[in-house]
């Protein structure tokens, strides 16, 4: 078998405290399916990817195989990876299951359910592109009203046309990722998102607008909004 060109770490290693639900939000049930299957589906319908990466508590690793991963039998290849005290030492323990011989590193929220195979595509198609960029990070422009506040006061209102909120998949070439990571590690850097490191690294990175309903189940809410969204996609509507 050929090396993968082109892999996917998944992060699962949320705790899930603020959803309220035994098992953490990874595990927890939309549509009789854990969040994080519906994920992993996602990414094994997209042909580009050649391996996936989940990275989640050491201690349910088992866990997380037999309820989440082989009830798919998926046919890319899984590996497993500890995850850190934080997200970026998390991501940092994924790449070290990346081969080097991957050119594409994907970095995506494992409870991000309503991601696509064809946003995933994209976002990829995007990065071959311009050859210039060293990454793609899904998003879109900001709809509401941003203040800058101190304390409860306003005390400014930039101007909205600038922002964007940014999700996953975060798309990058393997070499400036990997650097990037390498960076913060040595300047203790803790940044806020993959691409917040190699923009610090000097790298360049462009936004790809995406569906907003590719939402991070983070409450009990949540879970209600992704039910809906998958029924409307399986009713074909």
């Amino acid at each position: 078998m050929s090396e993968p060109r082109t892999a996917a770490i998944i992060v699962a290693g949320g705790t899930g405290e603020r959803l309220g639900r035994a098992g953490g939000k990874q595990l927890a049930e939309a549509l009789g399916r854990p969040v994080l299957s519906w994920t992993l589906a996602a990414f094994e319908a997209a042909p580009e990817v050649g391996l996936i990466v989940v990275v989640c508590h050491p201690d349910r690793i088992a866990e997380y195989r037999l309820v989440a991963v082989d009830p798919l039998a998926l046919a890319t290849p899984v590996a497993f990876a500890p995850g850190g005290d934080t997200r970026q030492a998390s991501v940092a323990s994924g790449l070290e299951q990346v081969p080097e011989s991957v050119r594409t590193v994907l970095v995506h929220d494992g409870a991000r359910p309503l991601v696509t195979s064809e946003l995933i595509a994209d976002v990829l198609a995007a990065l071959s592109a311009d050859s210039t960029a060293d990454g793609v990070v899904v998003g879109y422009p900001a709809v509401d009203t941003l203040k800058v506040v101190a304390g409860n006061e306003i005390a400014a209102t930039p101007e909205r046309a600038r922002f964007w909120a940014v999700q996953t998949p975060q798309i990058f070439r393997a070499e400036p990722l990997r650097a990037a990571y390498s960076a913060a590690k040595a300047d203790g850097f803790l940044g806020t998102d993959d691409s917040s490191l190699v923009e610090r690294n000097g790298g360049r990175v462009l936004v790809f607008e995406g569906p907003r309903d590719n939402i991070k189940v983070t409450v009990a809410e949540d879970l209600v909004l992704v039910e809906a969204a998958l029924r409307f996609r399986q009713s074909g509507s």
